[in-house]
């Protein structure tokens, strides 16, 4: 590894302590080391601020892993965890859920539970999906049109549902949407990190035959990648990493966009290992910085990463477009 590579990893760890002790000292209360390491009075409002800044590094972890594969998959900077209508079908299936639930009393317990069975339990179903029809298809460009049209019916039937619901209900799903990542418990976030930690295995075995695929599909081959199964590795990772931070986080915008394109202007975008590397600390970081700015503000973590995000992709846009016209 490069001295330059081994200096940007070092940097973002230190960079991701620093902001995650400014984490755990975020809030209305100001906290003491008694609290966090002793049962004291305040200890119950330590263990939701260390709760939150673990469920942030598991998403930082998370979502740009996901957008990375996307990306280097359809060879496609603008190219996100979205693309295939995971986010949008697991949202339905919370959509429906809250609609549907609540003339139903369940403890708060089961009720954040089945919450997140069902964001996972219709994205798994969507994954399905994606994988019988994705043998069809011989071009990539027709399995996002496909992710694109089913992203839109999602949001069209979530729509509906929003019409004619109760107040209560649209008030749950509009919370949920936001993103409450004070609200995930310890035991959430032991599932989360299962669910995250097999992604991410999935991902480790997706590196290889993605530097073989970044040559191209006859040299890919001639190299001896199997393609299908890289589909299939890509679905299934981008599916699992994308729809547990959905369940429990509800949908972050953007972050597996935007982190993946900083990280190929800081560092070689050939070199794919250091590039995961590098976007899981970079999205670690990012991650961090909106919750502590969420806690500051008070404005929604979804919202956040919205506001950063949107000048961003259109920068990368504009960017894209001059660089094709000087070309």
């Amino acid at each position: 590894m490069s001295n330059h590579f081994k200096i940007l990893c070092y940097v973002f760890l230190v960079a991701v302590a620093i902001t995650a002790i400014i984490n755990l000292n975020t809030g209305f209360l100001t906290l003491t080391q008694e609290d966090f390491f002793s049962d004291s009075q305040n200890s119950q409002i330590a263990e939701i601020r260390i709760n939150r800044v673990l469920v942030m590094l598991l998403a930082g972890v998370s979502i740009p892993s996901s957008g990375f594969l996307m990306q280097e998959y359809f060879q496609n900077p603008l190219a996100g965890p979205d693309i295939l209508g995971i986010t949008s079908v697991a949202s339905l299936s919370v959509a429906f859920y809250i609609f549907f639930s609540h003339n139903i009393f369940l403890p708060d317990v089961l009720q954040n539970g089945f919450l997140s069975l069902s964001a996972i339990a219709g994205s798994v179903l969507l994954m399905l999906v994606l994988l019988s029809v994705s043998g069809k298809f011989q071009d990539k460009s027709y399995l996002i049109i496909f992710g694109f049209l089913i992203s839109a019916l999602a949001g069209a039937v979530v729509s509906l549902l929003q019409l004619y619901a109760e107040n209560q209900s649209l008030k749950n799903y509009v919370l949920w949407s936001f993103g409450a990542n004070n609200m995930v418990t310890r035991n959430q976030i032991y599932v989360l990190a299962i669910l995250i930690a097999l992604g991410l295995a999935i991902c480790f075995k997706a590196i290889k035959p993605l530097i073989g695929n970044a040559l191209g599909t006859s040299y890919a081959q001639s190299f001896g990648v199997n393609l299908k199964h890289l589909k299939l590795l890509i679905i299934t990772a981008s599916s699992l990493l994308s729809a547990s931070v959905t369940a429990f986080l509800g949908p972050i915008l953007f972050i597996g966009i935007i982190v993946p394109h900083f990280c190929r202007m800081i560092y070689n975008p050939a070199k794919l290992w250091q590039q995961w590397i590098l976007n899981m600390l970079l999205g670690m970081l990012m991650m961090m910085l909106f919750s502590v700015v969420g806690e500051i503000t008070q404005i929604p973590l979804n919202v956040i990463s919205s506001v950063f995000g949107i000048p961003v992709i259109l920068f990368m846009v504009l960017r894209q477009r001059n660089a094709s016209i000087q070309g």
